[in-house]
């Protein structure tokens, strides 16, 4: 395995809403991904994306995104649960592509103001996942009652997410290495 080039897992805040406590998720994953040795990171907010809504599928690539997918040995998505499930707009962003995330590794970190942490959004994300070709981790991180896991600026309030995040990160990444290994090394045929 090339041990040289670092590890690309970008991460992806999944919401447009304005006042989005998921964004503070996302800055917090994004923050301990990049104290990582040997791990490259970019925040994805997707309401910064060049997107049109009235076409669908990989018709309507932002280049950008399209890009860092390729890239990518990872992903992180970052959600809110919107009604049970995960917003139509993050679907439509990831619809945009196909081919970039085969055999990759996918973690879900899940955000929710109930106390279920956004279980259901994680819960519904594994078929898609599935279909798009990525291969989800086990762990994911689920921040429920979020205004009470950080304050109004984003700080964290509640310690015991590091050590949720860094158990979820340390599997994403071995997953990420041992499917790049596969991509690298291993023929399907």
């Amino acid at each position: 395995m090339n041990d040289v080039r670092p590890l690309s897992i970008p991460v992806i805040l999944g919401t447009t809403r304005k006042g989005r406590m998921s964004a503070h998720a996302a800055r917090f994953v994004f923050g301990q991904l990049r104290k990582r040795h040997g791990i490259t990171s970019e925040l994805i907010d997707i309401g910064e994306l060049n997107l049109p809504i009235d076409d669908a599928g990989e018709a309507v690539k932002d280049q950008r995104f399209s890009a860092a997918m390729e890239r990518a040995d990872a992903i992180v998505i970052v959600s809110p649960e919107y009604n049970h499930s995960f917003p139509g707009l993050l679907k439509h962003v990831l619809d945009s592509c196909l081919k970039e995330y085969i055999h990759k590794a996918a973690g879900i970190v899940g955000v929710s103001a109930g106390v279920f942490g956004g279980a259901r959004t994680i819960e519904h994300f594994q078929p898609v996942l599935r279909e798009l070709g990525l291969v989800s981790i086990f762990w994911d991180v689920n921040f429920g009652t979020v205004e009470k896991v950080f304050d109004s600026s984003g700080q964290l309030l509640d310690q015991a997410y590091v050590r949720r995040t860094d158990k979820f990160l340390n599997e994403l990444i071995w997953m990420a290495k041992v499917l790049r290994y596969g991509r690298e090394n291993i023929s399907l045929e």
